[in-house]
């Protein structure tokens, strides 16, 4: 049986993506990034993790900002990554706040090496991931690059996947070495993907 090259249907999906989320009216995106704030803050594994490992947002991604500033705020150490110069590796660095970042690859911020302290134990983390699209089995369509591929083959705690509710889609294509997210959080649900409930509970409240 011939084989299907994926990647152009994989590129023209990454295109009509982006041309959605960038006409996405300002005040729609705000409140489902509120949304999804809300819904991940509560989460069990949240509250558990001693670091929180988030991707520094760029204008058509969920945001992470004001994740970031929660998990400082709420006493817990927060990572970033950093790409690596000449691999597809990325490492993590602590941070304290937006001051210790600066614009690097692909106009991403990133964290000052010189400023920061890299991570270099991960129990008690959880890891927030970037994507365009998930599916319901929590796997993910990124930007082809691999950066958070290589990562997530090593990294074995919470894997928790952000995205927009229309970009949550029944299934994605896949290969036996990719990385499947635990959860998948968007404004309208909360998706446990590997079987791994325990991860998914709320907090109780009061």
């Amino acid at each position: 049986m011939q084989r299907v090259d994926i990647r152009p249907l994989k590129q023209k999906m990454r295109a009509e993506i982006k041309e959605w989320r960038r006409a996405m009216p300002e005040g729609q995106k705000k409140r489902a990034d509120r949304k999804i704030l809300e819904r991940l803050v509560c989460l069990r594994e949240y509250a558990r993790c001693h670091t929180l490992l988030a991707y520094v947002s760029l204008p058509i991604e969920v945001d992470t900002v004001r994740l970031i500033e929660r998990a400082l705020a709420d006493g817990k150490r927060v990572a970033v990554p950093k790409c690596i110069e000449g691999s597809h590796e990325m490492a993590f660095y602590y941070i304290t706040g937006m001051d210790d970042l600066s614009p690097q690859t692909f106009g991403v911020l990133e964290p000052i090496p010189g400023q920061c302290e890299p991570v270099t134990r991960y129990e008690g983390s959880i890891c927030i991931v970037p994507a365009l699209a998930y599916d319901r089995l929590g796997f993910r369509l990124g930007y082809g690059a691999g950066y958070y591929d290589r990562f997530l083959s090593r990294y074995p705690h919470p894997k928790i996947g952000v995205t927009y509710a229309h970009n949550l889609c029944k299934g994605l294509w896949h290969g036996r070495y990719d990385i499947a997210v635990d959860l998948v959080v968007t404004e309208s649900r909360l998706c446990v993907c590997n079987a791994s409930p325990r991860w998914a509970k709320p907090k109780k409240s009061g």
